[in-house]
């Protein structure tokens, strides 16, 4: 998949489908990302190299939690939490969304039977 240049760096896709995609960041120390939310996917950072800061907006509260990722590790970022990352060091991270079915979707009209 062709790279797309950002002003924090550079991203790829490397694989979608219907409930999931995979993405390649390289990201240069020092840069950002735009403050945004998503409505229904959940975002997973993963760190190959380098450190990353992950900001998450608290949505009942004026907080701000950060969380510092660095090679080996990650943090996942729920639906519609604000939240951008910081690239403290030049850095490679891997970004993952999904969508969660939840399992009390089921909205019921009637109870069922039988004859």
């Amino acid at each position: 998949m062709p790279k797309q240049g950002k002003v924090w760096g550079e991203t790829q896709l490397i694989f979608r489908n219907e409930a999931a995609e995979f993405h390649r960041i390289e990201a240069t120390a020092g840069s950002y990302c735009s403050k945004h939310k998503h409505e229904h996917k959940y975002n997973k950072f993963f760190c190959e190299h380098g450190v990353m800061d992950i900001e998450v907006w608290q949505n009942d509260y004026a907080l701000v939690d950060v969380t510092t990722i660095q090679a080996g590790e990650s943090t996942t970022v729920p639906p519609g939490c604000f939240h951008r990352f910081k690239a403290v060091t030049d850095c490679v991270v891997y970004e993952i969304y999904w969508v969660s079915l939840e399992g009390k979707d089921i909205v019921r009209d009637d109870v069922g039977g039988t004859p």
